[in-house]
């Protein structure tokens, strides 16, 4: 039989929920304080489902979904709270907690629905959606456990029509996440509209979210509904939101507080039903307190916080990502080696995903036509601190003598940061060091036969005559042939 506990210091809500419940044939136990709930013995009875009051006269509902998972970590709890502490509910949902209710219970259908899902079925059943809304959305949810667990609360808050603030570092996938959590949502029908904040000018970006009257300024020849109408029912993703002007702050409390607002040159009120997500790479908190943003405008858009982490906190990812992008990019019969997977999961990554994508972006585009796998000879090379030293400018240049001088200057920078390493650690393994030195070999050889390639319009023979190597030679370095490679 089927074992719900509840937890409530209204006796009434006590009372209307086992009512409801044992009328399914449900077993109810019901308590009205947290001294009530200690007393219980979680060891002996077993419970499938409980559902707790986060403010107790006695009791911090923190404290009880703590003990409550550590006793019994199988059972389901679902938070019931107001409002006003709904951030406080998605912090128990990081404890553990599977679900949040608000109170008072306006519709009874959905919170029988929400409770037979979580019996019928479980987290399995939360994973398909998941898994579905991350298809559509093109998100990758990887291996990182880190992701899973923030996905997994996102997930839960996409439920709820609350306005969400992300931040990360550039790259990270800030708008990615935003559209994961629309299709998650009930509003995944509607529309999903981005704005960068920080590209446009004050005016623009004003007509942009509240839309114009035919008139309102020189060019606005039409009326143009703004962003704010155009998402009334969906998600409207406002895309480094710390660029926005001090008018434009002010001007996005009052339509979050009121959800009213006007077009330029407008009279009329409007009301939006719009579900924000604000992101930003820089810290808010700490633009709050440098005064260039407002706090009030802060705190209504923070009411669920999300930090993405950066790529290289979740370098596990890096092999399905990848994958993903060749399969984007139409080159899903390329792979990438263990060995060259396993350099790239060693580079910090500065530019997060978004750097990653350009890699392969371009590692696709300079491969030979007949190649299917990417090798560490066709990566660029690491130095110590996994930042990635590139290829000399003077390797794109027909000035031969520009190009011995700045090759030399790369040799020297790399050769530099060997003895570097050598004097911090005391030791350096020669045979890695000489191994760069071939693989250093092959990457300029590449280079120089890729430019005479593109000075001779793709003749192999004249690039060959020009470089002063034989044919065996040039397919060799493109990585055409192996063996022997001639002189």
């Amino acid at each position: 039989m089927i074992r719900i506990l509840i937890v409530d210091d209204e006796k009434e809500i006590g009372t209307f929920l086992s009512h409801l419940f044992m009328s399914k044939g449900y077993r109810v136990t019901v308590v009205n304080s947290g001294k009530d709930f200690y007393y219980l013995d979680l060891k002996k009875q077993r419970f499938h489902i409980a559902l707790l009051d986060l403010k107790l006269p006695d009791a911090n509902g923190l404290s009880l979904l703590e003990y409550l998972k550590q006793q019994q970590p199988a059972c389901k709890a679902v938070i019931m709270t107001g409002y006003s502490t709904i951030q406080t509910a998605v912090d128990a949902m990081k404890l553990g907690a599977s679900n949040y209710l608000e109170k008072p219970f306006d519709d009874i259908d959905i919170l029988e629905q929400q409770i037979d899902e979580l019996l019928a079925g479980g987290d399995e059943s939360v994973n398909q959606y998941l898994q579905e809304a991350a298809v559509r959305s093109g998100l990758v949810i990887g291996k990182s456990e880190k992701m899973k667990q923030l996905l997994q609360t996102v997930y839960k808050v996409a439920q709820k029509p609350v306005n969400i603030l992300i931040e990360g570092e550039t790259g990270t996938g800030k708008e990615v996440l935003a559209h994961f959590i629309h299709e998650a949502s009930p509003r995944t029908k509607e529309a999903f509209i981005g704005v960068n904040c920080g590209a446009i000018s004050e005016s623009l970006l004003e007509s942009e979210l509240f839309g114009h009257e035919k008139g309102a300024f020189t060019g606005a020849a039409q009326q143009r509904k703004g962003l704010f109408e155009l998402t009334s029912k969906g998600t409207l993703f406002l895309d480094e939101v710390a660029e926005a002007s001090h008018l434009i702050q002010v001007k996005l409390l009052r339509v979050l507080e009121t959800r009213e607002f006007m077009r330029v040159g407008g009279t009329a009120v409007l009301r939006t039903n719009a579900r924000v997500i604000a992101a930003s790479n820089e810290n808010l908190q700490e633009a709050v307190r440098k005064k260039t943003f407002r706090e009030d405008l802060f705190y209504r858009l923070n009411v669920v916080h999300v930090k993405i982490p950066p790529l290289r906190e979740r370098q596990e990812d890096i092999p399905l990502l990848m994958q993903h992008m060749l399969e984007r990019y139409g080159s899903g019969n390329i792979s990438f080696s263990k060995g060259a997977i396993r350099r790239l999961q060693e580079y910090h990554w500065p530019g997060n995903i978004r750097e990653l994508a350009n890699f392969v972006a371009r590692t696709i585009a300079l491969l030979d036509s007949d190649q299917t796998v990417i090798t560490e000879a066709d990566l660029p090379l690491w130095d110590t601190e996994g930042a990635s030293i590139r290829m000399p400018s003077a390797l794109e240049s027909d000035d031969t003598g520009q190009q011995n001088h700045e090759l030399e200057e790369y040799l020297r920078t790399w050769s530099q940061s060997v003895l570097t390493t050598f004097e911090k650690k005391d030791d350096v393994h020669l045979e890695d060091v000489l191994a760069q030195v071939k693989q250093l070999e092959s990457q300029i050889g590449k280079a120089f036969i890729l430019k005479a390639l593109q000075n001779t319009l793709g003749n192999r023979s004249e690039a060959a005559k020009r470089l002063q190597i034989t044919m065996r030679k040039l397919r060799y370095l493109l990585n055409e042939k192996k063996g022997d490679t001639g002189t």
